[in-house]
């Protein structure tokens, strides 16, 4: 294997736009790290998930295909 091909693996803070903060290790290459949504804020990890139904879509949706389930 070749030597020195590899990236630094260091610690980085992560800020989330929530206000959740953690420390991982990354090859990001910086000391600071911001993201969208974590694990805190996810609604798939919350289990609240917000369904934003813009012009009746799914009203749309069930008109159209008859609520067959």
């Amino acid at each position: 294997m070749k030597a020195d091909i590899h990236p630094k693996y260091t610690d980085v803070n992560v800020k989330c736009s929530c206000g959740n903060a953690f420390t991982t290790r990354s090859t990001y290459g910086r000391d600071d790290m911001t993201i969208d949504v974590c694990s805190e804020c996810h609604p798939f990890y919350t289990g609240k998930q917000k369904i934003l139904d813009s012009a009746g879509q799914i009203d749309k949706f069930n008109k159209r295909f008859g609520n067959k389930s």
